[in-house]
């Protein structure tokens, strides 16, 4: 028992005193801020039709748990995913493995302290909701229970189920964090279409908890006005006629005994499929792979591998940037695994012959977004290698090295793009040009500030994820490739953006050269 909470304690210390963690609080702390909007704001987060909520504990503290319970599980996973790879590479794990700790006790404490982290982060968001009431409420008492409530019941089962899934995608794909990040990545998806398609009453099937309150929303809308047909409802960030919106008065929901019978059961479910993955787990016993060779054939090797310095070519000095360009961006292609290029290329296919908004608004961030452990490593491989001292004290770093990773990140970004370019120019259309190249550069200036930043890949993962979902389902704020805007104005907010973003990242990178 005192490994098991040795453990736990650890891995969620050493994950809460990271940059990553750090950083992506205060990310949540400014979303959380979003998640009600503020009187006279532009956007609302849940609607039903044209009706909104007026601003009492009930709605504001449903409202940020649905929220927290959709998008904390949305970034969670990227989050804490990873730990049993942290504990293969640093060693940890093969010390773990000589322990009295079961299998299935190591897998249920990386989940604790998986859940852990993220209830950190709700709680945080928890406190930021209560401060929301008394900054925006007007007339209606504070009740503390509409808070804990819905957090309880809603968003705490959900985090937990995200933890599960954090640990068994490890163990059953070990370190290949690329396909658990593609397969999380349309799993979330998946789920997140069925909740907001599905117009059944079947709440307990219901992985994020949330179906049963905008079902009460819109109950209570009905019994308002006295009419069946509301609209669409509306969950997210959502811009235009707030101002011209009806309120309603919401009052929460009593939750019936099957609805807290299942949120229970989604945590009970997400123990079981640990201890089914226990079976699996392979106790850090990741050999090599390797092959039996005779005598012989070793000999034989030897003798071939001989090499005659006299015939190599002699050394020349160059200071030219392109090789350097030409060997990141071929260590860009080369990295991963090849099956994922099938992916893209069928994704190069679909821009090529899918009709232009679905190609450009669709495709293209999914096509982006598969690249993102390329990205994430573009300026972090050097210290996941310990490389990262040999590489800063090249001739030139910033200009040449760190100027090098940027191009060829861009490169890949505008070849991945390229068949849709095409179909662009051939109608002259240079404003979605314009803002397809600009938005290869600012997601490459993301990768390479929050990788310098953080000196990790976490913090991308997330934030790509988010505005990757964010721009699937439209959201406009989140548009940095022109899908949804056609100005010359956006654009201009691409390019300062995008500067700003360069600057940092260059200004960072300086302080560290002179640190060493």
């Amino acid at each position: 028992m005192k490994n098991f909470i040795t453990i736990i304690k650890s891995d969620y210390l050493q994950r809460t005193r990271s940059y990553a963690f750090l950083i992506t609080l205060c990310i949540s702390l400014a979303v959380a801020y979003s998640f009600i909007p503020a009187p006279g704001a532009t956007y609302s987060t849940i609607r039903i039709g044209d009706y909104l909520g007026f601003y009492n504990s009930p709605w504001i503290g449903y409202v940020t748990a649905i929220m927290t319970s959709i998008f904390l599980s949305l970034s969670g996973f990227y989050l804490v995913n990873g730990t049993i790879k942290n504990d293969i590479n640093s060693k940890v794990g093969q010390i773990i493995a000589t322990t009295r700790v079961s299998n299935f006790g190591y897998l249920l404490s990386k989940t604790i302290s998986n859940f852990l982290v993220l209830c950190t982060i709700a709680f945080i968001i928890f406190l930021m909701s209560i401060i929301l009431f008394f900054l925006y409420n007007e007339r209606f008492s504070f009740e503390i229970l509409q808070f804990i409530t819905p957090y309880s019941l809603i968003a705490i089962p959900s985090l937990f189920f995200i933890s599960v899934l954090a640990v068994l995608f490890e163990v059953f794909f070990i370190q290949k964090s690329i396909l658990q990040n593609v397969l999380f990545f349309f799993l979330f998806s998946i789920l997140a279409i069925y909740d907001h398609t599905d117009t059944s009453k079947n709440f307990y099937l219901d992985v994020f908890g949330t179906k049963i309150i905008t079902f009460q929303m819109e109950e209570t809308v009905k019994n308002t006005i006295g009419k069946e047909d509301l609209g669409q409802l509306n969950i997210g960030f959502v811009l235009g006629n707030v101002s011209e919106a009806n309120h309603f008065l919401f009052s929460g929901v009593d939750f019936p005994i099957g609805y807290i019978l299942s949120r229970m059961g989604w945590v009970i479910f997400g123990i079981l499929l640990l201890g089914l993955a226990s079976l699996f787990f392979h106790r850090f016993r990741v050999k090599e792979p390797f092959q039996l060779k005779n005598r012989k054939t070793l000999l034989q090797t030897k003798i071939d591998n001989d090499i005659d310095i006299s015939i190599l070519p002699k050394v020349a000095l160059s200071f030219k940037i392109f090789p350097l360009i030409k060997t990141e961006f071929i260590l860009l292609v080369r990295s991963g695994y090849k099956w994922l290029w099938i992916l893209n290329i069928a994704g190069m296919l679909g821009l090529c012959f899918a009709p232009l908004p679905i190609a450009h608004q669709m495709i293209l961030p999914i096509l982006w977004f598969l690249q993102v452990s390329r990205w994430s490593s573009l300026v972090t491989k050097e210290r996941i290698f310990s490389t990262h001292f040999f590489t800063f004290a090249s001739y030139q770093p910033l200009k040449r090295l760190l100027l090098s990773q940027i191009l060829s990140g861009i490169l890949l970004a505008l070849l991945l793009a390229l068949p849709l370019l095409l179909r662009y120019m051939i109608q002259l259309d240079f404003m979605h040009i314009i803002s397809i190249i600009l938005g290869g550069i600012f997601i490459v200036s993301l990768a390479v500030l929050t990788g310098i930043l953080t000196k990790g890949k976490k913090l991308f993962e997330i934030l790509f994820f988010m505005i990757t979902y964010a721009n699937i389902n439209a959201i406009p704020f989140t548009d940095y490739f022109g899908g949804l805007h056609h100005q010359y104005s956006y654009l201009g907010g691409i390019v300062i953006l995008v500067v700003i973003l360069l600057t940092i990242s260059y200004s960072i990178r300086n302080i560290e050269l002179k640190r060493i």
